[in-house]
């Protein structure tokens, strides 16, 4: 990602603290810094930064918790690789979404696979009326959405309706693992519905998940997630939105 970008992207953030970590971060997924590498001494990039060294420490702080920096007595502090980053943490995805882009979306799509299908099981043997009527609610959205100008609204109706699938089986640490790859699903999302056709033809696999979880069919349910995402996987492929980068 280009200075130009990073100076978009911190655009966003009202406070100093936030600013900082920013700048870091992305520099870090941009691979400005390899892995063991000693970032400037802090004087330098402090001024660099036009931040005090006190503001730079803080924000140092915020990375080593992200698993990206280690400070080490007379070694300084140096760039984690990436099997040490929080890959969870909400601006890590964020950063990758410009950084790692094509990495980012091969990532979510993998980890779907493994968690969606199981997770649609567990909701066909648990689910309760509340349950499939979040399901039912964010695919009305969703279907709403489709039909207005611009379809706003569309995605963030999708990620609801993804989030209510993996709180459906009653499991809490899939609830937050959904909460936590937000951020991952919109990205992977906003792509693949820039192929013409994907929303229209994403809606009847929705619908599909949601009847066989109220029909407590939980071979029909993991099936219908899987088919959904192998469409989805199809979709970004052929995207005008696909990073550059990708294969």
């Amino acid at each position: 990602m280009t200075s130009r970008g990073r100076t978009q992207t911190m655009g966003h953030f009202p406070t100093t603290h936030e600013r900082v970590v920013d700048t870091l971060g992305q520099r870090i997924v941009d691979g400005e810094w390899e892995p063991g590498a000693a970032l400037p001494v802090e004087d330098a990039l402090a001024l660099e930064i036009g931040v005090s060294r006190g503001a730079l420490r803080e924000a140092v702080k915020s990375l080593v918790a992200k698993g990206m920096l280690h400070v080490r007595p007379r070694t300084g502090t140096r760039v984690q690789p990436p099997e040490h980053w929080n890959h969870l943490d909400p601006d890590v995805l964020r950063w990758k979404q410009t950084g790692d882009a094509a990495a980012l979306l091969r990532d979510t799509s993998e980890l779907r696979r493994i968690v969606e299908p199981a997770a649609a099981r567990l909701a066909a043997e648990r689910a309760d009326p509340d349950h499939v009527r979040a399901l039912y609610d964010a695919l009305t959205a969703m279907e709403t959405a489709s039909a207005s100008p611009g379809r706003s609204g569309y995605v963030e109706a999708d990620i609801a309706f993804h989030r209510a699938l993996l709180d459906a089986g009653g499991n809490r640490l899939l609830g937050s693992l959904g909460r936590a790859v937000e951020i991952a699903l919109e990205h992977s999302f906003v792509i693949s519905t820039q192929t013409p056709g994907a929303v229209e033809a994403s809606l009847p696999g929705h619908r599909a998940i949601v009847q066989a979880i109220e029909a407590q069919d939980a071979v029909a349910a993991a099936t219908a997630v899987l088919t959904l995402i192998e469409a989805a996987e199809q979709e970004i492929a052929r995207s005008p939105g696909m990073p550059g980068d990708a294969v």
